[in-house]
Parts: structure tokens; C-alpha cells; sequence
């Protein structure tokens, strides 16, 4: 399963996930920063990846258009690098899992 991190996120995290989740991307080397989420969304759609974010919009946009692609929303608030990358690591089962769903669009952890 490949991971496309949002702006939101640290692209620092990607280096402490891959060997979990290969191929996994944070949206700055891709030239999306400052882009808007319909693009993104339209990225990781074309290109097979689960959107991992704190915005809410993406929330909203999964509601509304379902999947694919498939949206992790992060309900953390401000919190550090490393914690954000021990939620990613601790639920790896729960992700694969939630990807593997047919039906499930969204997996809020917090």
C-alpha cells in the first residue's frame, strides 16, 4: 500500500514508513504543495495511492465522492513528527486492512 502524505505532514515522515509502506510519497517532491486538494485527490487516484492528512476538506471530499482514492484523516491536531509517524507504524495492520476494504472510503486514528 502506498502512502501520499499531505502538505500538512512533515516529509520527513516518509523515511520512517517505507520500509512499511513502499513506494509511499509526501506531496513536495511531487510538485503539489500549494495545490488544490482536487488535484491531489486526482493524483492519488490515477496513481493508486491512500491520502494521509489532518484536513478536513479531504474528509469532506471522501464523504461526498467516496473511493478511490482511499483517505487516512489523522484527528491529532498539532502534535509532533514522531508521533504522527508512531500512529502510522503502531496501526500498520489496521491500514492494510482498511485498504484491502471494498467499501470503507475513510479510517480516522487519532
Amino acid at each position: 500500500m502506498k502512502l501520499l502524505l499531505d502538505e500538512n505532514l512533515s516529509d520527513r515522515i516518509i523515511s520512517k514508513i517505507v520500509d512499511l509502506y513502499p513506494n509511499s510519497k509526501h506531496v513536495k517532491p511531487l510538485g503539489l504543495i500549494n495545490t488544490d486538494d482536487a488535484i491531489i485527490w486526482e493524483y492519488a487516484k490515477l496513481n493508486d495511492f491512500v491520502i494521509v492528512s489532518k484536513d478536513s476538506d479531504f474528509h469532506q471530499r471522501s464523504l461526498l465522492y467516496g473511493h478511490p482514492p482511499k483517505f487516512i484523516y489523522l484527528r491529532i491536531g498539532n502534535s509532533p513528527t514522531s508521533k504522527i509517524t508512531a500512529i502510522l507504524r503502531d496501526n500498520l495492520e489496521t491500514i492494510i486492512e482498511f485498504g484491502g476494504s471494498q467499501t470503507e472510503s475513510i479510517l480516522i486514528l487519532g
